[in-house]
């Protein structure tokens, strides 16, 4: 016997003229568990709670093998990159080492499947795959927050977002992690009705439904674990000029203080100078550019506003207990590995 709810259900998306809408789930190398169930999981219960198949899926690999996930888990997929349906929605899965584990069949591939009309979405790092083959010039898109600086730099013509997704057109993009439950419940909701994607996100236990205005990091007071409006402007300050570094005494200034008096701050909650803490912040840019990108040092270190390449070399070396060269070298011998 259904409840009232499954009749309400059933009622909200009676259209006859409804098409099962397939997804086809790509999965990379090293793709994110997490991203991929997460956008699996709302389809499955969308069907289950409509009693009605409205979506069904298909997963693929660029060989038709199966592929290991960063976590080393292994899935079984259905096939290769064969052509798709018409309608067929592609997602791609991203992971860890996104620029290596996107090659030149998956990108002709893509560029195929998109002369043909087909809607494409990245999840997690993969927003990186569809800007390297051109399919988001001139589109708004996001993706994961530590993989923005690189992605800034390599493609400039992509209006990049910090939303937890993006819906721009027949382009969708996830910052990773749970923002795959927040898109998929958004395609529900536009497909089928609020009250079905609200069903499902019951069944999820996911209480708070983030919008495509919501931003996907912590606030600054939650991330440094300290609630005072003064420290959180000036770290906000810092993190938004890392490439042109402002002088701890403007900083002071700009939210009402003495430099003695934001020096304090610093040495009160972060245990360390404004000096010490901006520099964390350049040298975590910095790596992230150095591991995901081709940029140069001397590039990297401009980037991140060092004047010249000893100094950054110096700075790095100093926190990281390696060299900007070195550091890069390790990283393209573990790739291949």
């Amino acid at each position: 016997m259904k409840s009232k709810l499954d009749t309400e259900l059933l009622v909200d998306i009676d259209d006859p003229n409804a098409k099962t809408q397939t997804f086809v789930f790509v999965l990379l190398r090293e793709f994110t568990l997490l991203s991929f169930t997460c956008a699996i999981e709302p389809l499955r219960l969308a069907n289950r709670m409509s009693g009605r198949p409205l979506y069904r899926w298909r997963v693929v690999s660029e060989d038709g093998a199966p592929v290991e996930s960063s976590a080393g888990t292994t899935i079984a997929v259905d096939g290769g990159l064969d052509e798709c349906g018409r309608d067929d929605v592609i997602l791609l899965c991203g992971g860890m080492n996104i620029q290596q584990n996107t090659d030149k069949k998956l990108l002709n591939w893509l560029r195929r499947e998109a002369r043909r009309g087909l809607t494409m979405g990245g999840l997690c790092t993969a927003t990186h795959s569809l800007a390297e083959a051109g399919l988001l010039d001139m589109r708004r898109a996001t993706i994961h927050w530590e993989n923005q600086d690189s992605f800034r730099e390599n493609f400039e013509e992509v209006q990049l977002t910090k939303s937890v997704f993006v819906v721009d057109g027949n382009r969708y993009s996830t910052a990773g992690g749970t923002s795959s439950i927040d898109l998929m419940l958004s395609l529900i909701a536009s497909q089928h009705g609020e009250l079905l994607a609200n069903a499902v996100a019951d069944q999820l236990i996911y209480s708070t439904i983030r919008t495509d205005q919501d931003q996907q990091r912590l606030s600054i007071p939650t991330r440094i674990g300290v609630r005072h409006p003064k420290l959180a402007q000036v770290v906000q300050m810092m993190e938004q000029h890392l490439e042109e570094p402002i002088s701890p005494s403007v900083l002071a200034t700009d939210v009402g203080l003495s430099t003695r008096q934001l020096e304090r701050l610093f040495r009160r909650y972060l245990n360390r100078s404004p000096k010490r803490y901006y520099m964390e912040l350049r040298l975590q840019k910095a790596r992230n550019l150095l591991m995901q990108t081709d940029m140069s040092v001397i590039n990297v270190a401009l980037a991140c506003g060092f004047a010249s390449p000893s100094h950054f070399s110096k700075c790095y070396r100093a926190h990281y207990d390696t060299t900007p060269y070195r550091e890069r070298g390790s990283m393209a011998n573990r790739l291949s590995v």
